[in-house]
């Protein structure tokens, strides 16, 4: 009789442990290490670490920052193609007017577009607007966020008519420097928006971490 209770007791125990591991929702890490950019500019050479966690539904982005410009707020994207191409960082070659810099529309050529905005609301997809972390008077700043996947997917297909984000296929970059760094006029932004603001200062490419 004592056996059979232990048995039953131990085969209770193991369907209890598996039914918990099925209930945890999978998980898969990806992580970008971020490599200088513009060095010559910043007169710093920043660096870092992009982490993606992605838990069931939950998305979680963790961003840690040295060398870069110091007390100044530093925009930060991942960047990708919208029909899926494979996005890579730059390269000296990027500069295709040879002033030196590699500015934000020299980037697109391996890069693509810049996506999902890595700020306070990631699913708001609000680039231009977004509440961006604040660079130590050191020079540091770390970035914590988690999101909705399903929210995140439905914004990005509203912007890219693609649910996919496809973290494997995207790069991240940091942007900005001090806003009366000196820059030729040849260094180019987006519309309004100076350049200064969106001048690459580092960037990584995203790729899957081995579990």
């Amino acid at each position: 009789m004592y056996l059979k209770f232990l048995g039953a007791l131990l085969c209770a125990g193991t369907l209890s442990a598996a039914a918990a591991y099925a209930a945890a929702p999978p998980t898969a890490t990806y992580v970008a290490t971020l490599q200088p950019m513009n060095t010559n500019v910043t007169g710093t050479s920043a660096s870092g670490e992009a982490r993606f966690t992605v838990a069931g539904d939950t998305l979680t982005i963790d961003i840690s920052m040295k060398g870069v410009p110091p007390s100044m707020v530093h925009w930060q994207h991942f960047h990708g193609f919208t029909d899926n191409r494979d996005a890579t960082c730059p390269t000296a070659a990027a500069d295709t007017n040879h002033d030196g810099i590699i500015d934000l529309i020299e980037t697109s050529t391996t890069a693509g577009t810049t996506m999902v905005p890595f700020d306070a609301d990631p699913a708001g997809m609000d680039v231009a607007h977004g509440q961006y972390p604040t660079a130590s008077a050191a020079g540091t700043y770390t970035y914590h966020a988690t999101v909705s996947l399903s929210a995140l997917r439905a914004a990005f297909a509203k912007a890219f008519h693609d649910q996919h984000l496809d973290l494997v296929r995207r790069v991240v970059f940091i942007h900005g420097v001090p806003s009366d760094t000196k820059l030729p006029a040849t260094v180019k932004s987006l519309g309004p928006i100076p350049a200064q603001v969106t001048l690459p200062i580092a960037c990584g490419k995203i790729e899957r971490a081995a579990q």
